[in-house]
């Protein structure tokens, strides 16, 4: 009895990271001994059978090379060192977060003036800042209110950053982002 549906045959996995050993593509390398010294160009079959005598592998170090360089190392160790490399890469990375504050139009001075000190302190760290102006009931007849704290927050902080996206009306909210210079 034939399955239901016909099945697809499986792709073999998809090869990551350098090729090595019997899995090099190229007829000739140019060969890097485990001390570092160039061997010359040579076959890759030869140069696979010096490598296993050695007790290594032979790693494709630069694949767009005319000829591809290979070097005798063991796989295992190359791969997790490049893995290492990799993670201490992504954590030295600094993603950019974006921070909001919100306010009202008719905010007091000492609470705007809070608002602002959390505003610096997060450009400091290199964030972007949104700066969200609410208007709730008839305040939205007074948007010239709002746009005035917003130019104000904007010209306090002129020499730390810079006017990503300049103050527009989104519904009942007014919005506007820094980001650090």
């Amino acid at each position: 009895m034939p399955p239901p549906y016909p099945r697809r045959p499986q792709a073999p996995p998809q090869f990551t990271g350098p090729r090595y050993n019997e899995f090099i593509q190229s007829q000739k390398v140019r060969v890097i001994d485990e001390n570092g010294e160039n061997l010359g160009v040579m076959y890759t079959r030869e140069a696979y059978e010096q490598a296993v005598s050695v007790g290594l592998d032979l790693v494709e170090i630069s694949p767009n090379a005319d000829p591809p360089v290979a070097k005798f190392l063991d796989i295992g160790r190359f791969k997790y060192e490049a893995q290492k490399k990799a993670n201490e890469q992504r954590k030295k990375q600094k993603t950019q977060e974006i921070k909001e504050i919100k306010m009202r139009p008719n905010i007091d001075d000492h609470d705007y003036d809070t608002k602002m000190k959390k505003v610096v302190e997060f450009l400091g760290e290199g964030d972007k800042v949104k700066l969200t102006m609410r208007f709730r009931g008839r305040e939205m007849a007074h948007g010239q209110l709002g746009m005035a704290v917003l130019q104000r927050a904007s010209e306090q902080v002129s020499d730390i950053a810079k006017i990503e996206a300049h103050p527009r009306m989104e519904g009942r909210q007014m919005l506007m982002v820094l980001a650090p210079k």
